[in-house]
């Protein structure tokens, strides 16, 4: 449990650099004098890089010891945090969130992997990943109360600072007390399909905020388009060549594996939007100071925090498609709810979107984890894990970046609906991915081989079958 919780102290930061910066966005752009694209890019190179290394992360700690890839990324985060908190402008902002971004990559898959190798009963480790990805959905929840507390307290900077003393004593904590393991036959590196990942994240979200302010047909949006897709195509082909790939490709050959990673890009593409809209929109026309812009967002993390702990317990006792069935409803009805909203909207109208949007993705973290990581060979409990982790965050990059490049078009509504639309995907790929027949593809894939996990979203059917 000692080890659990210093795990879950490093997903903290990392989540928390997610959510927390977007209430500090107004008061960051008029220090720094940016605009709604710069805007953009201080949240989206984040997770950009972050979702670009999540793979070579894994992979790495999977051959060079997993503590020691962790204590490294905690030296790592915590500094770049200090330079992003000395950041004199934005240039200089977004290049150390890139920094920063690079040691973040090495704790969440990372400290997954950790945990995995640590409860080896299939019960234990199923609480622990429920846990687990409620710390992911509580996180993502007070990020924007405790940005919006310290804004208010002591700018924006102090957002930065807190990541010091955590860590710190994490990396304490982390030394004494976390054991080192790693994968029995290890990984060959593989920088082609490295660089392939970060041109493809890269190029795609660059099209989407660069071009997107010219339209959507522009000649920036078309190349950065076009560059991702030739990217996807080189790793489509390289990729299987490999014998030791950085992607795993195999790994889709699982409908619950692919599943949960479409899910994941979808769900965490909501939420992103979700907070760069109600930002901007809180701050900006209802006139809201930062805190009073956090507290206003206190629906949504409260139901987010009663209901991820609650979605590890579902899977458990009924597998997890109806989680997903249920978060994907609510989050496409949230967005639907909140697409009118004006400076006048009465605050029951707003409240009741907010409550909505908590509960669906309070509801949908748990059974992305689950799926992805119990799914697949403990040997390569670091890759999954990264791949599902890489999911989220391309999520949010997208998120962020179709979101902000739609209301900077003068469209908050159409931003809105985009948000419905990643909530209705959510639940037609929870509906499709998690039956029986879904589960036998993860057989073939290979997640039954060690007998460790349940291979599918229903792992609790799975574990009593």
């Amino acid at each position: 449990m000692l080890i659990l919780a210093i795990c879950c102290m490093s997903l903290l930061i990392v989540s928390l650099d997610v959510t927390a910066l977007n209430v500090a966005l107004p008061d960051l752009g008029r220090e720094l004098d940016a605009e709604v694209s710069g805007l953009q890019w201080t949240l989206d190179v984040y997770t950009v890089v972050l979702a670009s290394f999540l793979m070579l992360s894994g992979s790495m700690a999977d051959r060079l010891g997993r503590r020691r890839v962790f204590r490294v990324g905690l030296v790592i985060f915590t500094a770049g945090s200090v330079l992003c908190a000395l950041a004199p402008s934005l240039g200089w902002l977004i290049a150390f969130r890139a920094a920063q971004a690079v040691g973040g990559s090495m704790l969440n898959p990372v400290a997954m992997s950790i945990i995995t190798n640590t409860f080896t009963d299939r019960r234990e480790l199923a609480r622990a990943i429920g846990a687990w990805g409620g710390v992911v959905g509580i996180s993502m929840a007070i990020g924007p109360i405790v940005g919006g507390a310290l804004v208010h307290s002591f700018g924006w900077r102090a957002i930065f600072w807190l990541n010091l003393p955590i860590g710190l004593a994490a990396l304490v904590l982390t030394t004494l007390f976390v054991p080192e393991s790693r994968a029995p036959r290890p990984r060959r590196l593989d920088p082609v399909g490295q660089l392939l990942v970060i041109t493809l994240l890269g190029a795609l979200t660059f099209g989407i905020i660069e071009g997107g302010r010219a339209g959507w047909t522009s000649p920036l949006l078309l190349a950065g388009v076009g560059v991702a897709a030739l990217a996807l195509v080189g790793l489509l082909v390289y990729e299987p060549r490999r014998r030791e790939p950085l992607v795993e490709l195999d790994f889709f050959r699982s409908v619950p594996f692919s599943g949960a990673f479409v899910i994941a890009i979808a769900s965490f593409a909501a939420l992103a939007g979700f907070l760069f809209l109600n930002t901007l929109y809180l701050q900006d026309e209802r006139h809201l100071s930062p805190l009073q812009a956090g507290l206003y967002l206190l629906p949504m993390a409260a139901t987010t925090l009663v209901f991820s702990p609650l979605s590890g317990q579902l899977i458990g006792l009924i597998g997890g498609r109806g989680p997903l069935v249920v978060a994907g409803v609510t989050i496409a009805f949230s967005g639907a709810w909140l697409s009118g909203t004006d400076p006048d909207t009465s605050l029951a109208v707003l409240f009741t979107g907010y409550v909505l949007f908590g509960v669906g993705f309070g509801l949908v973290n748990a059974p992305i984890t689950h799926t992805a990581v119990t799914g697949m060979p403990k040997a390569q409990a670091g890759v999954a894990a990264g791949v599902a982790s890489t999911g989220r965050q391309v999520g949010s990059a997208l998120g962020v970046a179709v979101v902000g490049t739609v209301l900077a078009a003068g469209s908050r509504a159409a931003g809105w609906w985009v948000i419905s639309g990643c909530g209705a995907l959510v639940l037609l790929l929870g509906a499709l991915t998690t039956g029986a027949r879904a589960r036998r593809t993860a057989d073939r894939a290979g997640g039954g081989s060690e007998g460790d996990g349940s291979g599918g979203g229903d792992g609790g059917e799975r574990g009593r079958g």
